[in-house]
């Protein structure tokens, strides 16, 4: 028999051994994972799905600037009409009258049926009869005046004996009203009661007034203004305050033959609108 000792039954292993093993691996690979997700993911608040904020502020800030696109100035102008300025009719350029930015043209015809009217830039024509017994050729200036809370455009055609009155505003022309439902005029001299028209600058815009230069021989005047109140659209009108501008003032003083003209600030008639063609 051999002295060498007889192999005994294997030792059993402990199953913690493989637990930890298995523990240990499953910590590694999830390290490994981070450190990759780390290194080659980039910056964690990018790739992050943006907040309801950062949402609404990216939508704003890749909209459209509106300083970098088309604008235009002032409104469309008065829509195309079919009718033009009239053949023959003498024209002159005059202010935008309908806030599209772009001068407009005032025009005068002849004859019996002669009539006054504006035809825009944008292609729309309107007119209005010239109701004057007066054999003068009649000259008009345009221009934009104070009226009620604002401004507006209005037409003062002149015909000699006196000046009438036209709003021109909302693509139209209609002879303004007085209190009494009639067409407010200014004397030019012919009743007495006036003889002249302007406009005074007051806080920025023009002010329409009616202008009276009376005098007792010839050589010394007074001048008196009285400022016209107009209603938003010129339509309406009522005499407004009255003051004496001048007194003792020579004939060819500029505030006498100031006010024995017509002109609307820098406008005049005969040299700034239209002039009656002659028949």
């Amino acid at each position: 028999m051999s002295d060498s000792p007889t192999p005994g039954p294997a030792p059993a292993r402990n199953p913690w051994t493989w637990r930890v093993v298995v523990l240990a691996a499953v910590v590694v690979l999830a390290v490994a994972v981070w450190l990759v997700v780390r290194d080659g993911g980039g910056d964690g608040a990018t790739a992050a799905s943006p907040s309801p904020t950062a949402t609404a502020t990216a939508t704003h800030d890749t909209s459209p600037d509106p300083s970098s696109s088309p604008t235009t100035t002032g409104a469309a102008g008065c829509a195309e009409t079919d009718d033009g300025t009239p053949e023959g009719a003498d024209t002159h350029e005059v202010v935008d009258v309908d806030g599209d930015g772009a001068a407009d043209t005032a025009w005068l015809t002849a004859g019996a049926e002669r009539r006054f009217g504006i035809t825009t830039a944008s292609g729309a024509t309107f007119s209005a009869a010239i109701d004057s017994a007066s054999p003068q050729r009649a000259s008009a200036v345009v221009n934009v005046v104070a009226a009620g809370d604002g401004t507006t455009p209005i037409a003062l055609v002149d015909t000699g004996r006196e000046v009438l009155l036209f709003s021109a505003a909302d693509c139209d022309l209609a002879a303004t009203q007085n209190l009494a439902g009639a067409p407010y005029t200014f004397d030019k001299g012919f009743t007495g009661q006036g003889t002249g028209v302007g406009c005074t600058e007051v806080d920025g815009d023009l002010r329409l007034a009616g202008l009276n230069a009376t005098s007792a021989d010839g050589s010394s005047f007074t001048v008196e203004r009285t400022f016209v109140d107009l209603d938003d659209a010129a339509l309406n009108a009522s005499n407004g305050d009255e003051s004496t501008v001048a007194t003792d003032a020579g004939p060819d003083d500029p505030v006498v033959v100031t006010a024995q003209e017509t002109t609307c600030g820098e406008a005049a008639v005969g040299e700034d609108g239209p002039v009656e063609p002659e028949s």
